[in-house]
């Protein structure tokens, strides 16, 4: 599964460096996951570090 930044993105950069698989880049207005190279952190950390770190609660599940 992957995961994917809803339009209720603040753009505060909290999930950014997060990412230990750099699936996340800026957009124009929010930040984008990149789903094909999104590994929900599974082998990384033992939840995906980007929801871990979201203030505003805009990172679902696709």
């Amino acid at each position: 599964m992957a995961h994917r930044i809803t339009e209720e993105c603040t753009y505060c950069d909290a999930c950014l460096p997060e990412c230990p698989v750099s699936a996340i880049t800026a957009g124009d207005d929010i930040y984008i996951i990149d789903e094909s190279v999104c590994t929900d952190c599974e082998g990384y950390y033992d939840e995906p570090a980007c929801v871990a770190v979201c203030p505003v609660e805009c990172i679902i599940q696709v």
